[in-house]
């Protein structure tokens, strides 16, 4: 599978000759995949928020374990569908890499605090850590495939045509992305980066109304159709009618596996629920798989072709999307810990920079030490604090802002 793909797909910006080792020679994408699942960030990723804090329960999913089932479904299509799985895979579990403390909460603060030198943006970030911070090689992050680099670049273009806030990359990362990107249709995704970014889709669809039902926040035999409707067209389509929410969610309780019962918490009740989010996956990767393999032969190899989602299946993909936003994300108590966040995230910034890079990780520091200008130092400290979990920026506030006001 691997011959599909040229020499351009498969180089890497520092040229690495074969290693002589006695254990068999890994091939270029295999190699790609082993580095981000060696990083620091992945690792970190197990501590930082996906919907409800890593903290508060030991079943709901965080980054980490919310990305190895990113990885799983886009391997399983992939496969399917005839594209590279290592690639795809890779992607998937890089594809969260960037996003910073307190999920996408963390991710709206920095942006706020970060406009003076070029915004933050989770998938940007992603795309710097994989080609500047992390260390591999001295001047080229991992070092990546271009075919890899480029399946994780969710949005191909910058802060300047950024869509609905999303962007991939930041100014001064440019010769990076221009890199990974030489040869590619402008502002097209490969197909391996639209098959991690579906995962993407189905993987939270399914699996944030999995752990709203478990944690007591979602019954699916009582659903509360009128305010979902309204939070669906409020977060994702304002032209959405009642009619046609009401006929996708009927085609959604006609999945065999629907609950017809309230989740009581017993193996019997989990065992339903899990059998219904396989089973929604199933329905959702299966759809897109037919209507992809209709549209095209392929090969479904880099831009060669284009992965189709049904406009039944994004429907039926975002209603669940709406119902975990209803009755998870817009929870009371959640939005109140979310203003204290921003505020906690915004006060460490601020002390970070009072101190001129002195309470800077090593690494940092010396980034610190090489900024040109004002710009260029905001953009090393929101490099540090994007690094943190969710617990070592509650520690790093508290050592630097709440103990440090007590012993000025």
């Amino acid at each position: 599978m691997e011959a599909r793909y040229d020499e351009h797909a498969r180089e890497r910006v520092v040229p690495e000759p074969p290693k002589r080792v006695e254990a068999p020679e890994r091939l270029a994408f295999e190699r790609d995949r082993a580095r981000v699942v060696h990083a620091a960030s992945f690792r970190r990723l197990a501590a930082k928020t996906q919907v409800v804090g890593p903290q508060s329960d030991d079943f709901v999913r965080n980054r980490l374990t919310h990305s190895l089932e990113v990885a799983q479904i886009a391997r399983d299509l992939s496969r399917a569908l005839g594209t590279h799985p290592d690639i795809t895979e890779t992607a998937a579990l890089a594809h969260d890499l960037g996003h910073p403390p307190f999920g996408h909460n963390g991710e709206r603060a920095l942006a706020a605090l970060a406009a003076d030198c070029g915004g933050f943006e989770g998938n940007a970030q992603t795309l710097r850590l994989l080609t500047r911070l992390e260390a591999k090689t001295t001047d080229a992050g991992l070092n990546l495939t271009r075919a890899t680099l480029d399946a994780c670049t969710k949005y191909p273009w910058g802060p300047e045509a950024a869509k609905d806030g999303k962007f991939g990359v930041y100014d001064d990362d440019r010769p990076a992305f221009d890199w990974v990107r030489r040869g590619a249709p402008a502002g097209r995704r490969c197909v391996e980066a639209q098959v991690m970014d579906l995962a993407d889709d189905v993987a939270y669809s399914v699996h944030d109304v999995e752990d709203g039902i478990v944690a007591g926040k979602i019954d699916l035999t009582r659903l509360d159709e009128a305010g979902v409707w309204e939070t669906l067209r409020s977060w994702y389509d304002p032209d959405a009618t009642d009619d046609a929410l009401d006929a996708v969610l009927a085609r959604l309780r006609s999945v065999g596996s629907w609950p017809a019962a309230s989740y009581d918490g017993r193996r019997a009740g989990l065992a339903a629920l899990k059998n219904l989010t396989s089973d929604l996956i199933g329905r959702f990767c299966g759809a897109v798989q037919q209507a992809t393999f209709a549209a095209s032969q392929g090969p479904f190899v880099r831009y060669a072709a284009d992965l189709v989602v049904p406009e039944e299946t994004w429907a039926e993909i975002t209603v669940l999307k709406a119902v975990a936003a209803h009755y998870v994300m817009q929870d009371a108590t959640r939005v109140a810990l979310q203003v204290r966040q921003r505020d906690l995230l915004a006060e460490l910034v601020a002390a970070l920079l009072r101190d001129e890079g002195t309470d800077l990780d090593e690494a940092f520091a010396e980034d610190w030490k090489q900024a040109r200008d004002d710009a260029a130092r905001t953009r090393v400290v929101i490099d540090q604090v994007a690094s943190l979990t969710d617990a070592s920026a509650v520690a790093w506030h508290r050592r630097l802002v709440v103990t440090g006001s007590e012993n000025p």
